[in-house]
């Protein structure tokens, strides 16, 4: 595994999911999950007390993960990057959104399926991304 491509394109992984992360949860679709919350109450942060670090640490671990595991399938299309990042997203989020909605009450069925659904398809533009970082520079036979 080449170090360099393996940090600059965990870092571009990073960063595409963080700003994906903003337009679809922060934007587009904030009304949505607010309407469609489950019935626990008050429990999200305001937007003036996000704690934005721990935002971005979230999605450039995220990013980093696609990294590791494009690098390591030896996957080099921009194609098959985000197929592979589609799925691993999608069995993430499933898994992570299925066991919240089983033990908490802070969402709803309507609003997992929403996310699960968004996830997918925001780490499908990332692995795109981190798999085009990472084919950056190779010369071509």
């Amino acid at each position: 595994m080449n170090t360099n491509k393996f940090l600059l394109s965990g870092i571009a992984g990073g960063v595409v999911f963080f700003l994906l992360g903003w337009l679809f949860y922060g934007m587009l679709f904030s009304n949505f999950f607010m309407e469609h919350a489950g019935p626990a109450k008050g429990v999200a942060r305001a937007a003036d007390h996000m704690l934005l670090l721990y935002i971005a640490l979230g999605n450039f671990l995220f990013g980093f993960l696609l990294a590791y595991i494009i690098s390591k399938a030896g996957i080099t299309t921009v194609l098959s990057g985000a197929i592979t990042s589609a799925i691993i997203g999608f069995l993430v989020s499933s898994s992570y959104d299925s066991v919240s909605y089983g033990t908490t009450w802070v969402s709803s069925r309507t609003s997992i399926v929403a996310d699960i659904a968004i996830f997918t398809v925001t780490s499908a533009i990332a692995g795109a991304i981190v798999t085009w970082v990472a084919g950056m520079g190779k010369k071509t036979a």
